[in-house]
């Protein structure tokens, strides 16, 4: 980092009983405004955290343009920051940690937890970090409050060197392991990544440092581009029309080992099937959205024996190798980033992320 990043980081106030910070609150479908709102208010075992940096997630794009819930609500779960303040009875945690913070963490015993479904497990849906209403994030606000089991287990240390807007990236990237080790890529595989957005880029890389050959498959010139400067052997267009052609062409004539659909299109689960060969993996990453219907040729899986796989959230016992691979920068993750807004220009952001254009990859909220 800069030293006048450093420099700014380090003057983060604490702020004061019955201060105001502002937000961008949920309003209703496709609805988000800057407000004023109470900084929280920390509990024995919490701790309130100055958020420097939040990535703005597909998953809260979709409840916020399709209104999946109850407003008022302040989302963001990408979240980085800076411990200002902590409950009673915290020790691990100081003012002036800089950390990351998991959203929602598993109980790590329960039926699903013990068969590495942390997110089916129920404590797990109990969402822990929040700037106020109901706790959804709160990573699109000045500061966050981190609940107790937040403070246990889903708070980690960003080391010195890495700058907060980087360590954004560890929870999307443990989403994208988990998906990548769900559909079983393996050293000495092809793979095809339908989608190359900064999900899909990550799924990508994460799959090249399995061991496979990466296909991409994108409509956008500058995303394949991206996508091979970052080490796809191949990226296609697929609105040629010729995408399971290309596939075939390149992996003797049976498809790839595994597809993994980084778009949430109907579309792209039909041409995720017919590139794969038979016997090969399909796995949905984006496809999250719960009116979503789907359709296929049955006999791709009930005659060519392709699995249709999926994976949702990340994985807790993956939180180290994640972080690692941001930290250490065997990820550059920081390549991906290509806008910054401020808080008071979240609009611009939510539209910006929700209808990319050709410049645009990860977009960060700075609060």
């Amino acid at each position: 980092m800069s030293e006048t990043l450093i420099a700014a980081e380090a003057r983060v106030p604490n702020p004061g009983i019955g201060a105001e910070m502002r937000a961008g609150v949920y309003r209703g479908a496709g609805r988000v405004a800057v407000e004023r709102v109470p900084v929280p208010k920390i509990e024995a075992g919490e701790v309130l955290i100055r958020v420097a940096a939040c990535g703005i997630c597909g998953t809260d794009l979709k409840k916020i343009q399709l209104g999946f819930v109850a407003p008022p609500q302040i989302f963001g779960h990408e979240t980085a920051g800076t411990i200002v303040a902590v409950g009673v009875g915290v020790k691990r945690w100081k003012p002036g940690d800089r950390v990351i913070g998991f959203h929602h963490v598993p109980c790590g015993s329960c039926f699903y937890c013990v068969r590495r479904l942390f997110s089916q497990c129920p404590g797990y849906r109990k969402v822990g970090l929040t700037a106020g209403f109901t706790p959804n994030g709160g990573g699109f606000a000045e500061y966050v409050r981190a609940m107790p089991w937040i403070v246990e287990r889903g708070l980690m240390e960003i080391p010195e060197g890495v700058s907060f807007e980087e360590a954004t990236f560890v929870e999307p990237v443990n989403t994208c392991l988990k998906a990548v080790e769900c559909a079983r890529v393996a050293a000495g595989e092809t793979v095809l990544v339908i989608g190359q957005g900064p999900i899909g880029l990550l799924l990508m890389m994460l799959s090249k440092l399995a061991g496979a050959t990466v296909l991409a498959s994108d409509p956008m010139l500058e995303r394949r581009a991206k996508s091979l400067s970052l080490g796809a052997a191949a990226a296609f267009d697929p609105s040629e029309g010729r995408l399971t052609e290309q596939v075939r062409e390149r992996t003797k004539g049976r498809g790839t080992d595994a597809a993994i659909i980084a778009v949430p299109l109907p579309a792209a689960l039909t041409e995720g099937l017919a590139a794969a060969r038979p016997g090969g993996r399909v796995l949905l990453f984006a496809q999250n959205d719960p009116t979503m219907r789907l359709e296929f040729p049955a006999a791709e899986v009930g005659v060519d024996e392709k699995q249709i796989l999926g994976s949702y959230s990340s994985a807790l016992d993956r939180n180290e190798v994640c972080a690692n691979l941001v930290f250490s920068r065997k990820l550059p993750v920081a390549q991906l980033i290509t806008h910054r807004f401020p808080l008071d220009e979240i609009e611009r952001a939510l539209a910006l992320a929700s209808r990319p254009t050709r410049e645009s990859l990860k977009v960060l909220v700075l609060p």
